[in-house]
Formats: structure tokens, sequence, C-alpha cells
């Protein structure tokens, strides 16, 4: 039987002439103009503040000369383009500085705290993407049906549930009721991985399911559009069946706008552990975040804040190369 008429997309040994010269130049262009205007932001909310670091580390009791001594040792006194050009260069090189309040090097606090962290993350996303694409599916595959109804519904409710209360409400069923999960702490990986995995399981779950609710959705709605275009038709009439052109032809097409939806929930997901992580009690970075913002640690939120820009920038990118992947046809739109 001919294959058919469905989007023929141009081969993917082109793939490489379309991601080159001016496409690849405009994206990265666009990329280091976003990281500048992100430092500079960042470093503006964190030294125009109103506060002194050096009195939040010495107390309202500190003498005059305590505080000048501390103002000279942690570099206050330069004037703030100084300062920047200073912390921008220094991150750059990889050097991240010392922890005000810690008082150890800003890369060790923040590496050793990845380590529940990004665990957390990639989980909570492969929790996102595994329960709200075949989700979506379903709801698209019954349109109109009370299943669909039903399951919409479900997905509208839980997509407006906060993370936080999602978190306490299942804290108090699994952990405290049923016994099945811990509700609060990481043991760390060097108790092993199935320890540590219970430990993420629940926030995991409490972080996926508003954006696994966001993704069945979008997912019903790219397949749903799918499904209506002509070269679906066109499949029918060539002796598809319904099945066949669901799973064969009309999902891996609209796959594609979903892939690039989940690489936009990356920075929700990254935000969403600064509540998950307070909630039950994980030493990650989210939590790090959160108590250096009270304490005025200036050294651990401007780099913590900066990794992780440069990181969904990076992630962006990757995204933007594998969906042109897919489909090269992408590339007439280089942004």
């Amino acid at each position: 039987m001919d294959q058919p008429a469905h989007r023929r997309l141009p081969g993917r040994r082109r793939f490489l002439g379309a991601m080159t010269g001016m496409a690849v130049f405009r994206i990265l262009l666009e990329r280091l103009v976003l990281l500048v205007v992100a430092s500079l932001v960042i470093f503006a909310a964190m030294n125009l503040l109103p506060g002194d670091p050096a009195a939040v580390m010495l107390g309202l009791d500190a003498s005059p000369e305590s505080l000048a001594a501390l103002h000279q040792k942690l570099g206050l006194e330069s004037s703030l383009p100084a300062r920047y050009l200073h912390w921008i260069s220094a991150f750059i090189r990889g050097d991240l500085g010392q922890s005000y309040i810690y008082d150890v090097p800003v890369r060790s606090l923040i590496g050793e705290r990845l380590q529940s962290s990004l665990p957390l993350i990639l989980l909570a996303m492969l929790l996102s993407l595994g329960a709200g694409i075949p989700l979506g599916v379903i709801a698209a595959a019954k349109r109109g049906t009370l299943l669909d109804t039903g399951l919409m519904g479900f997905l509208q409710l839980f997509k407006s549930i906060p993370d936080f209360w999602l978190a306490m409400m299942m804290t108090f069923l699994f952990s405290l009721t049923l016994h099945w999960l811990p509700s609060s702490g990481f043991p760390g990986w060097h108790a092993g991985a199935l320890p540590a995995l219970r430990a993420l399981t629940l926030p995991a779950i409490a972080l996926a399911i508003p954006q696994a609710a966001i993704t069945a959705r979008f997912m019903r709605s790219s397949l749903i559009e799918t499904l209506s275009q002509d070269f679906i038709r066109t499949a029918r009439a060539q002796g598809y069946s319904r099945r066949g052109v669901l799973w064969r032809i009309a999902l891996p097409n609209a796959l594609i706008p979903v892939l690039t939806l989940a690489g936009i929930q990356l920075p929700v997901l990254v935000t969403g552990t600064i509540i998950v992580e307070s909630v039950f009690s994980l030493p990650g970075c989210g939590k790090l975040l959160l108590e250096a913002v009270n304490q005025r640690d200036i050294p651990v939120v401007q780099n913590l804040v900066m990794l992780i820009v440069a990181s969904v920038m990076v992630l962006n990118v990757l995204m933007t190369i594998f969906v042109r992947w897919l489909d090269p046809r992408l590339e007439a739109d280089p942004s």
C-alpha cells in the first residue's frame, strides 16, 4: 500500500543545513541578550533593595567599625557597576564566591543541594509527560463523550490546585494516614536509591500534577487539531484504520507542540520546588534560595538564580534544536 499523503517532512539529512548560518546565530544571540538582561535584573534586585547585608550578618547591635570592616571584606563599598562587572566575570569563570551566612563556597553549597533538587525536577517532568500525554490522547480519541467531559473536568480541577495545598493533602493521606511514603526529609543517595526515590515520590507527584493537567489539555487540543487536517482524511481514504491513523500518523505530529510546551513548563517546575521543598523539608536548591533571600545572602541568591536562568536558556536552545529535528519545516522560522 502506498504511503498516505500525510505531512511528508523534508529529509532529516537537511537538518544540519537548516540549523547552520543565520538561524543558529539568531537563536544564540537572542538567548545571550536575554541572559545579559536577566543578569542585570538579578543584580539590581539584590543590590538596590533596602537593607544592609552586613547589618543582617552582624545584628542590630553591631558597631560602625565592625560594619565598615565587613563592608570592606564583602566588597560592598565599590560602585554598583564595578560590583556587577566583578560578579558577572567571576560567574563566567565558575567562581561563585563565598556564602555570607554559611561561610562556605557557593558552588559547593549549590552542588550539595542539587542532589535532591535535580532528581526531583526530572522525576516531576517525567511524571507530568507520562500522565499528561496518555490522558490527552484518550480525551481526544473520545472527544465529545462522557469520558472526555469527565477527564476535562478533573484536569481543570487539578490545574487549579495550588502546589502547597496539594503537597499538604498528599502528606496527610499517604504519609500520616496510610504510612506508605515518608512525609519529609531526604536521606541522601548514599543511603540507597530506593530510600532516596521514596523520599522524592510525594514531592514529585505534588509538583507534577498541575503540570500534567496542563499537558493533557494541550495534548488533547493539539491532537484534535491534527485529526482535522486534510492529510488525516487522505490517510483514511487510503485504507488506514482509525487506530492506525491516530497512533501512527496523528500522534507523532501532535506531539511536537507538546514537547515545546514541556520546555516552557521547566521554569515552572523549578520555581515550584521552592514551595514543595519547604513543605516536605527537602534540602534542595529551592529551599536554599528561600533561606538565602530571607537572610540577604547575596552571593547565593545571585548565583543560584543566574544558574537557573542559564540552565533554562540552554535547555530551551536544545529543545528548539530537537523540535526542528522532528519537523525540519520549522527551519523557515528561526525563532
